[in-house]
């Protein structure tokens, strides 16, 4: 458990990942319904740039190229949006993990499940949500929860694993997630997110899935060259897309990617290989 998010809040998967999330919770909102939310790599909720990710720098090539933008299509303006709330001040001091972001776009029926294994990063998560009755935490293993927090009430929402990629079988272990995810909650959407390292074990992981209800697969790389060694970019697995975010998305990731490119790279929405 040596992986801290913390060290890598803000960078340019982050970026990714969150403008996913932000537009998937958006569709949520749209329909007069409850919905349930479930983050199972949850973090501490919230980070000071100036702390542990001052020691990496990866969020100057992240947000740090985008958080000024006044161009940005509307997926990505509305998660700037969220992320300038938690910076009153005007500068790029806060970055909102995932429960931040998910938080603030809930409604008093919705509700928020975090799980969360590293204990000094649960107890601040536990710090950060202190008497929010619409939040539940749990500190346990992420991959046992998938099995014992599905499906959830209300049965309408959205489930996000974020894996920190320490050991080898991750990718393996992220494809058999997503479908028991599917299986256990068939109407939940999935937003399954993976490093690209090298193309090899990311194809092998995409080829491994069943077939999934309106799957996508959502990627942005910042080289044009793919170095094992490093983040050359990242990826979603989307399951249950719902209707009318696909150009959504396609718009944010268009735009995305030549700000945050460092060599070239590129970007796409597709459907699941397969």
């Amino acid at each position: 458990m040596n992986y801290r998010h913390a060290f890598h809040a803000g960078n340019q998967a982050d970026v990714l990942k969150h403008v996913m999330l932000v537009a998937l919770v958006e569709a949520l909102r749209g329909k007069d319904k409850p919905f349930s939310a479930l983050d199972l790599h949850a973090g501490v909720g919230r980070y000071a740039l100036a702390a542990e990710a001052a020691k990496t720098g990866e969020y100057i090539d992240g947000i740090g190229r985008i958080d000024s933008a006044t161009d940005a299509p509307a997926a990505v303006a509305r998660y700037l949006e969220l992320v300038r709330g938690v910076n009153p001040s005007g500068r790029l001091e806060i970055y909102p993990g995932s429960p931040r972001l998910i938080r603030a776009l809930m409604r008093p029926e919705d509700r928020l499940t975090l799980v969360e294994l590293h204990p000094e990063d649960n107890a601040r998560l536990r710090a950060e949500f202190a008497g929010d009755g619409q939040v539940a935490i749990h500190l346990r293993d992420s991959w046992e929860a998938l099995r014992g927090l599905l499906p959830p009430q209300p049965r309408r929402g959205l489930l996000l694993l974020d894996p920190s990629f320490e050991q080898p079988d991750e990718l393996a272990r992220l494809a058999r997630g997503i479908a028991t995810a599917q299986r256990r909650w068939p109407e939940g959407v999935i937003a399954a997110w993976y490093p690209i390292k090298d193309r090899p074990p990311v194809d092998a992981m995409l080829a491994a899935l069943p077939p999934l209800p309106r799957a996508r697969v959502a990627e942005l790389t910042v080289f044009d060259t793919l170095f094992p060694a490093r983040l050359n970019g990242s990826g979603l697995v989307l399951v249950n897309l719902p209707w009318g975010v696909e150009e959504a998305l396609r718009e944010a990731l268009a735009w995305l990617q030549p700000r945050l490119a460092r060599q070239g790279g590129a970007w796409r929405l597709e459907p699941l290989p397969g």
